[in-house]
């Protein structure tokens, strides 16, 4: 039973269904053919960090194969050959991924296009040639990119970079770095945020630019690979960029223009990191509910205790909420909103309680629920930092008293 009163169009319900179909088909058995490469971080990750060869051969397959199953691209816009759906459709599929294969079955974060790491709205504006060269192989999921946008000295106030994309004859020369750039390790291409006026950039008034970079491409650096909660291995990189040569065919959007694609790509992000935090605590809920029925202690089953299903049941009552937020924000954009408010307060909430529910998961599992085997502390791990990423839980606040002192005040 559903206490979701919302009408999820059918053909969104029956999306989800079909995805949970091929997770089930596609990504489950890969997990337990391959368990201890995709579990083990010692097999996971290579010498320098990076995920090793077998690890990116199987992403590289994920892709490929919902890419063949209408899957991958659902959200890209028709005008680059995707399927065209919303946000709504987004979170709804995102959510049910997310609470299907929890932190057991990572892999299936690569059944649907994330937009920093494939094709996406961020796109729409690329250069026929960029379209034809680029496009192509990114789509059918043979290939993947990072965003290039965050600095050492320029996160959460974006525009702040100090990358320098200077003329030079008809294209530029790009000189910086970037920090924080997820997937960035494995990725073939990259889309680098640079100032181009820097008058402009210092009066906020425009004057950054994006462009679409190879990683492979001379002058282009993988510094490192940040290894974060005491890893062996990221998915985060530092890139560095010395001279990095761009013709005007790798420009993406309008010349100075590029920020406003920066922003469209965070929005997506928070719908995307809000189904994330809704999926995993739902999955973490249940199974803290499953072993409160089982687990045995002074002669009672511990869910007949208070103190260990109240906290339980306030985890259902945020996840509920923070539901129900989601598909409000989703619906608004989809009408074409801009929901600067209600986006920022969905992404803020959702994240702070999916991770309590991770918490309070952990909490009820005992010492069992700090172990690898269980997953929980992996899921944990990866909401707490969503709490910062695409808008720290500070700046989305101050983005909602901002919109509530201009006189947005409907809640």
């Amino acid at each position: 039973m559903s206490a979701i009163a919302f009408p999820i169009p059918d053909d969104i319900a029956a999306l989800a269904d079909g995805v949970e179909g091929f997770l089930k088909a596609e990504v489950f058995p890969r997990h337990r053919a391959d368990h201890e490469l995709l579990s083990n971080p010692r097999r996971t990750y290579a010498e320098d960090g990076r995920y090793a060869p077998e690890v990116v051969k199987h992403i590289r397959e994920v892709r490929m194969a919902a890419a063949r199953a209408g899957y991958y691209t659902m959200s890209v816009p028709e005008a680059l050959g995707g399927g065209g759906l919303g946000m709504l459709a987004y979170f709804v599929v995102w959510e049910r991924i997310y609470r299907i294969c929890g932190s057991h079955n990572w892999l299936g974060a690569y059944a649907v296009s994330h937009w920093a790491f494939g094709p996406s709205q961020v796109l729409l504006q690329v250069t026929d040639r960029a379209r034809e060269e680029v496009l192509s192989d990114m789509m059918a999921g043979r290939t993947s990119m990072c965003f290039g946008m965050s600095e050492p000295g320029a996160g959460s106030d974006a525009t702040m970079i100090k990358t320098r994309a200077i003329r030079d004859g008809e294209g530029w020369r790009i000189n910086g770095r970037k920090i924080w750039t997820t997937n960035s390790p494995q990725a073939d291409w990259c889309i680098v945020f640079a100032v181009t006026d820097a008058e402009r950039a210092s009066r906020r008034a425009g004057g950054i630019s994006a462009f679409l970079v190879p990683t492979s491409a001379p002058g282009f650096t993988l510094e490192s690979v940040i290894r974060m909660h005491g890893s062996v291995g990221g998915n985060e990189g530092a890139l560095v960029f010395e001279d990095l040569r761009v013709e005007p065919w790798q420009l993406v959007g309008d010349l100075d223009d590029g920020f406003r694609i920066g922003l469209l790509g965070v929005s997506i992000g928070r719908i995307y990191n809000t189904a994330r935090a809704v999926g995993l605590g739902r999955w973490a809920m249940e199974m803290a509910l499953t072993y409160a029925g089982q687990r045995e202690a002074f002669g009672k089953l511990i869910a007949e205790y208070q103190g260990v299903t109240f906290p339980l049941a306030e985890t259902a009552m945020e996840l509920h909420a923070a539901h129900l937020m989601a598909l409000n924000a989703a619906t608004l954009l989809d009408r074409g909103e801009r929901a600067v408010k209600e986006l920022s307060m969905t992404k803020a909430y959702a994240v702070e309680i999916g991770a309590r529910a991770l918490d309070r998961a952990m909490q009820t599992h005992g010492a069992i629920g700090f172990t690898n085997e269980i997953g929980l502390v992996h899921a944990w791990q990866d909401l707490r930092n969503v709490n910062v990423a695409d808008g720290t839980n500070e700046i989305l606040r101050r983005t909602i008293v901002q919109r509530l002192l201009a006189g947005d005040v409907e809640v």
